[in-house]
């Protein structure tokens, strides 16, 4: 058990009055964490936590009509050393991604035992961070879904870059085409026929024939046949 020292200061922030009360029946059984405050709405958290300057705050994030999620930034200005653990129910990976950025030390769902919670108090007041190993699965694997989605809006923008002439010498040179054959078919020259080659590199972000037969399948500027 900690030093009496080492008492932990608590603010409980969430607008159900019967989870308070019951927050504060979880730690009376605890010395070393003591409920110096609590609120049930933004207004009253900013107040509580410049008034108290508690250690760790216990935030939810659903606060009515209100989110938790915009009152981070205010607590952690009112109150530097506090740390914002993130009690909630709500199973909303993006949500909780929130939170991290915003700074969030922790999370915990309300379903987890009690002493899950007393061990996320006790570990991100010392200066770590908790989240549930799923929760962080979760989070990671909505993070790459976000990553992949962005990169393929960037490879669709570089498509859209691309001129009707341009998109007709890529699908030709999907076909097999020699760039003299290109520029018969297309009746210019073979220098043009270059040309076009190196806008179309710079603009894919390619560097030869074989990548650009490659992004063109791959982005369906070329038709595989069946």
């Amino acid at each position: 058990m900690p030093h009496l020292a080492e008492r932990i200061k608590l603010l409980i922030v969430d607008d159900h009055p019967i989870v308070r009360v019951g927050l504060r029946a979880l730690f009376a059984a605890h010395t070393h964490l003591v409920v110096v405050g609590e609120a049930g709405a933004p207004d009253g958290a900013v107040t509580a936590t410049a008034k108290h300057q508690p250690d760790v705050i216990l935030l939810d994030l659903n606060l009515g009509t209100e989110s938790g999620l915009d009152v981070i930034d205010e607590l952690t200005l009112h109150a530097p050393k506090a740390r914002v653990l993130v009690l909630t129910g709500i199973a909303d990976v993006r949500s909780h991604m929130q939170a991290m950025r915003l700074g969030a030390a922790g999370l915990v769902l309300k379903e987890k035992a009690p002493e899950v919670l007393v061990k996320a108090i006790e570990k991100v007041h010392a200066g770590e961070v908790w989240f549930d190993r799923v929760l962080m699965r979760q989070a990671l694997a909505a993070l790459a879904d976000t990553t992949e989605a962005m990169r393929a809006g960037q490879e669709a923008a570089k498509v859209e870059t691309l001129t009707p002439r341009e998109r007709e010498v890529i699908r030709l040179i999907g076909e097999g085409l020699k760039n003299q054959q290109i520029a018969d078919r297309l009746f210019i020259s073979e220098k043009t026929v270059r040309h076009h080659l190196s806008s179309i590199f710079n603009k894919l972000g390619v560097t030869d024939r074989l990548e650009l037969v490659i992004y063109a399948y791959r982005h369906d500027l070329v038709r595989l046949e069946r």
